[in-house]
């Protein structure tokens, strides 16, 4: 068996999605552009914009939040880190994979560039996520324990795998176009709260694109690159690998049905904690003088990814269990704004860091977790979060998906330029192209 060709037949074969993968593929949509064009504001982003327009490239494809036409490639690429910047966009849950981030950008470039309608845009997306989840599904948790970064080593293959659906590929080029861009895969988890966190999903976005448009003129790659012997499994999860996660039930199981998207701009293991101290501070009345300890019981990937008591910058709060707490304790949300620099060196919020504290349970899921909060007087008051919003169990409404758009995009774009944006992205099926969707998406 050649779980590669499995994997390409099914890419290329696949017609009349389900609605819940078009629906997922819109949903994801909505929220890549709208933290995208706020991500597009902050200082990283913009010298990566200007890095990408020092280069000259051809003018042929857009950067979102951004006056910049760029080569396909190089829009996928800045597109990426936009979307991933933030840490504010989705993630499939058993895996911690982040798939939109890498996937819509080389799936956008390849669009525009073949003019490809919304209607294929959005089944080449659904599509290429759901080879992205599969492969981390496939190493899960092997790899991601070594010290990979999953959004970037899996996100370059389904990216590519969205890509060269929308370019057309037939089998035996859509299996060199995952060859080229296994051979790629890359990102290490050490860089977390940096700037080269998103240069993973960068990476993947705009070396994906690039695998699908060299297989389309005829470059060619290993026929196996995931089982093969020196192959993704085999070098990048040697200490195990599951084939039936990524070939068995395709296109009746879509694990695309367990990416969630994020309701709080942070790593997603602590949004338990935050759903568990704001309903504690809403429901109780509580001030950061009232406080003498925080306490989390959960999983223990809490404190593996996120224990740093002493965050020194916005990006590194995103990955402190005990900033994102103190923050939603002292300011009662969860978004960009709580994890600015300034957010992260107020006295008041650092001082609470100090009081918060995590208990490991291998037994209690990711998306769950006990919150204790001891007040100065001695009490105690207690919460049970069973499933985080934004997971697969408890996921964000249309609504609040809309109201979170809005939120991030009318502070850049205005109201009236947001809500046409909404409007187009929400109805993107019908469109005969997806030029509408990117002019408004452009500045």
């Amino acid at each position: 068996m050649n779980p590669t060709r499995t994997i390409a037949e099914f890419v290329v074969e696949a017609r009349d999605l389900p609605p819940v993968a078009i629906d997922e593929a819109k949903r994801t949509l909505v929220n890549v552009l709208a933290i995208s064009i706020s991500a597009s504001e902050h200082p990283s982003s913009k010298r990566f914009i200007e890095w990408a327009r020092a280069e000259g490239a051809t003018e042929r494809s857009t950067v979102i939040g951004s006056d910049l036409r760029t080569s396909p490639r190089t829009a996928a690429e800045v597109n990426g880190f936009l979307a991933h910047l933030q840490d504010y966009d989705d993630t499939h849950f058993p895996t911690i994979l982040h798939p939109s981030a890498p996937v819509w950008p080389a799936v956008l470039a390849a669009a525009e560039e073949r003019g490809a309608n919304g209607l294929q845009a959005l089944s080449a997306f659904a599509l290429g996520e759901e080879v992205a989840c599969r492969l981390a599904l496939s190493v899960h948790p092997w790899h991601y324990d070594m010290g990979w970064h999953i959004t970037g080593t899996t996100g370059v293959v389904g990216a590519a795998a969205g890509a060269g659906r929308v370019l057309g590929l037939d089998a035996d080029r859509m299996v060199n176009a995952l060859g080229i861009a296994g051979t790629q895969a890359g990102g290490i988890r050490e860089v977390f709260g940096t700037d080269a966190k998103p240069m993973h999903a960068a990476k993947a976005a705009g070396n994906g694109y690039q695998a699908a448009a060299f297989a389309s003129l005829g470059l060619n790659a290993a026929p196996d690159i995931i089982g093969g012997r020196r192959g993704f499994w085999a070098v990048l999860s040697p200490n195990g690998h599951n084939e039936a996660a990524l070939v068995e039930h395709l296109g009746s199981h879509w694990e695309l049905t367990q990416n969630g998207l994020k309701p709080y701009a942070n790593g997603v293991v602590s949004h338990p904690i935050q759903d568990g101290v704001i309903r504690l501070r809403n429901e109780h009345g509580l001030r950061p003088e009232q406080v003498a300890k925080i306490e989390a019981r959960g999983n223990p990937l809490i404190v593996e990814l996120m224990n740093r008591p002493e965050p020194k910058t916005g990006l590194d709060g995103k990955f402190s269990f005990q900033h994102c707490a103190a923050a939603a304790l002292v300011d009662g949300a969860g978004h960009d704004a709580q994890f600015s620099d300034a957010r992260v060196a107020d006295p008041v919020i650092a001082a609470l860091r100090s009081k918060v504290s995590a208990i490991t349970d291998p037994a209690i899921p990711e998306h769950e977790v006990y919150v204790t909060i001891t007040l100065t007087d001695g009490r105690e008051v207690s919460t049970h979060v069973e499933h985080a919003s934004g997971s697969p169990e408890n996921p964000l409404t249309d609504d609040v998906l809309d109201t979170k758009f809005r939120a991030l995009v009318e502070p850049v774009y205005g109201p009236a330029r947001a809500s046409q944006l909404l409007d187009v992205a929400r109805n993107l099926e019908g469109a005969a192209n997806l030029s509408e969707l990117l002019r408004l998406a452009a500045r």
